[in-house]
């Protein structure tokens, strides 16, 4: 008989109950059926695919993009009790002998893999060998030729789940329908799982967006704001992220740099010290983030546009995994959108690529401008439909918008004027009548549109340009240097067909408040204590602090302050290993030091059985020598009474069977026993 799952939730990982969406993917991967799910970062998708793996037989074998990644799923599963292991490069031989002796005895229930191990011949004949039942794909979005995390190898998973004839589990937080539908043809052979689309919002993280004006300014501003918190900026070059790091270190923060262009080992470090230390920030490019399973991420920040709408989702979605208040700011600029098309135009993907992917661009430059709720124009890409979210800066603060048609004309017209041949600062010299010696010696000052613009202020021309080129009606030329030209789009508003309404650039965000604190005035105290036991026990394990206890976990602890292992056994997120293992240590922290509890005894920490196990112990001492204390003393182990507990057998006769009892014990203590077992 299968293990109940809701019992594997409590017991194992400490959970009361699933996350929305959690169940029926739980079910449909338990049962076998062909499953992809596409939920939100830090939605729990590991979840939905380790614990049908505990309730099923055989083996599962996990395919997953990273290494860190894996490692880190490995470790938090051995936190809680859970034999798996993973075969990757990074593996010394030592690892990858323990995994293969826990494949061969049969006691590893997840076994995680590189994909790219599927091209080893022998990987197939191993895990017919070992028994897979089951394959599950982490970031199946992976798979998409054309996306921004392809991997090659994720290609030959298809085959695999031919090969092994076992049902494929894939899951993805990002994914829009053109990238769904790539995953059902390569990973399904284009039969339909069954899909689950959990939806996209993450309604706990700010959204904010903000033209730049000085943005290393902007940036340390929004920081020091948040002095403290852990979070991540993103950059769009690996040079930038060596300046804005060492400028926050300058303002006493600590933070470091990250990118692809760093030894390896360096890399690695970050890697851990992100993971380990409360407070550090990191300023990366895009090489960072995937595989970082810190739930505690507060902010991210984008110092320059991200690539695409997929990317900047995913990419926020590394703040509050934990599902506490995390914060979003992304600037952008002409600049940014100039390097984005041209990225797109000077790459190798044919003609219909490109123009998909600069689809994928407008709409992330349609959210960049947005001049209604964020969170709308964001879901709405992923189609899906809300109202105002009210945790956006423009639910704080609406835009002002106005009607720029005879504006973007006027642009338009300078832009035809001039042969396309010239970017935005010569074309606003024009429109605003700035005789400079380029716009003299090229006669630009003799053209009708010479000081149209006169009237706009320049940066508020350059805040035009800018939504323009956000709506697709201009781009820059790369084979003309970056010069702006007019697209199709804009040849209807040329004409006075289509009117165009644009923001009224206020070009710097409103400063916010940092995230309220996560516990109430008086539980911070203890919060801080549970967070310094936590760091002396990662420190002490070598592993990452969310590993011990996740922030949510110490908050609950701090708000709910048990006072026993059995109040302890309650708080979300303390299973029996972790209870075992950590649940002494923090409740010294909170109640002070407690006698210990008998490891049988701790097994039933929680449980309606551990009241009985006290009850029967109680009378157990009561009658050691018999009801007028004059008999032969008799004593039972605390495993048996485990046992009694446990089976709460109803008769004395039931009650003799049991390991460890005979009739002479079941005689003295059995009547008792039983009375205090079913009592009503």
């Amino acid at each position: 008989m299968s293990p109940d799952p809701q019992q594997v939730l409590a017991r194992v990982f400490g959970f009361p109950g699933f996350r929305p969406g959690q169940a029926d993917i739980v079910a449909a991967v338990l049962e076998g059926r062909n499953t992809l799910a596409i939920m939100p970062t830090g939605g729990g998708k590991s979840l939905c695919f380790q614990l049908p793996a505990l309730c099923r037989d055989g083996v599962t074998v996990v395919i997953s993009p990273l290494i860190a990644l894996m490692r880190d799923q490995v470790r938090a599963l051995k936190a809680v009790g859970v034999e798996a292991g993973a075969l990757t490069s990074g593996n010394t031989e030592a690892e990858t002998a323990e995994v293969f002796a826990a494949l061969e005895a049969g006691r590893l229930k997840l076994l995680y893999l590189a994909p790219e191990r599927l091209a080893n011949v022998g990987t197939q004949t191993m895990l017919r060998r070992v028994g897979c039942t089951m394959i599950a794909v982490d970031e199946a979005h992976c798979v998409s030729q054309w996306g921004h995390d392809f991997r090659p190898d994720y290609l030959r998973i298809g085959e695999l789940r031919r090969s092994l004839g076992v049902p494929l589990a894939a899951f993805t937080a990002t994914a829009d329908a053109e990238t769904r539908d790539e995953i059902v043809t390569r990973l399904f052979d284009g039969a339909a799982p069954e899909t689950f689309l959990r939806g996209f919002d993450r309604p706990n993280i700010h959204l904010a967006f903000a033209a730049k004006d000085t943005p290393r300014a902007q940036i340390l501003r929004f920081v020091t704001a948040r002095r403290g918190l852990s979070g991540i900026v993103y950059c769009a070059t690996r040079a930038r992220t060596e300046t804005l790091a060492q400028a926050l270190r300058d303002e006493g923060h600590p933070a470091v740099a990250y990118h692809g262009g760093m030894e390896a080992e360096a890399r690695r470090q970050v890697e851990a010290r992100f993971q380990q230390e409360d407070g550090l920030i990191v300023v990366a490019t895009v090489a960072f983030g995937m595989g970082i399973d810190k739930p505690d991420i507060r902010w991210v920040a984008h110092a320059d546009l991200p690539k695409s709408i997929e990317g900047y989702y995913q990419e926020i979605g590394r703040a509050g995994r934990d599902g506490a208040a995390a914060e979003t700011l992304t600037l952008f600029g002409a600049d940014d959108i100039r390097l984005r098309r041209s990225q797109i135009d000077e790459g190798l993907a044919p003609p219909e690529r490109k123009a998909a992917d600069h689809a994928r661009l407008n709409a992330l430059l349609g959210l960049a401008d947005a001049t209604g709720c964020r969170r709308q124009v964001l879901l709405g890409y992923f189609g899906e439909t809300t109202g105002p979210c009210g945790n956006c800066d423009i639910c704080d603060r609406p835009v002002e918008v106005f009607d720029a048609t005879e504006a973007v004309r006027k642009a338009l017209s300078a832009i035809l004027r001039t042969g396309e041949s010239f970017g935005a600062g010569h074309l606003i010299d024009i429109l605003t009548g700035t005789t400079t010696d380029k716009v003299r010696e090229r006669g630009h000052d003799r053209l009708p549109t010479f000081a149209v613009g006169r009237d706009m202020a320049k940066s508020a021309w350059n805040a035009v340009f800018r939504q323009m080129m956000g709506r697709d009606l201009i781009r820059p030329d790369p084979e003309r240097h970056g010069a702006l030209r007019m697209t199709d789009a804009a040849v209807p508003v040329l004409k006075g067909e289509v009117p165009v309404h644009l923001r009224r650039d206020a070009m710097k965000a409103a400063d916010r408040p940092a995230v309220k604190a996560l516990v109430a005035d008086e539980d911070a105290p203890l919060l801080s204590a549970l967070k310094a036991k936590r760091r002396a026990l990662a420190e002490a394990a070598g592993v990452p602090a969310y590993i011990i206890f996740p922030d949510r976990t110490l908050v609950e602890m701090a708000e709910r302050r048990p006072q026993t292992m059995d109040d302890m056994a309650g708080i979300t997120g303390v299973g029996a290993k972790k209870l075992e293992s950590f649940g002494a240590a923090f409740l010294a922290v909170i109640a002070g030091a407690s006698e210990p509890m008998h490891p049988q005894r701790l097994r039933l920490a929680g449980r309606d059985e551990g009241a009985l196990f006290d009850r029967i112990q109680e009378i157990q001492l009561q009658l050691a020598r018999g009801a007028d204390g004059t008999g032969k003393p008799m004593s039972l182990t605390a495993s048996v009474l485990r046992a009694i507990a446990e089976r709460k057998p109803a008769t004395v006769e039931e009650l003799a069977r049991l390991p460890g009892m005979d009739l002479a014990k079941a005689e003295r203590f059995g009547p008792a026993f039983l009375d205090a077992l079913h009592r009503r």
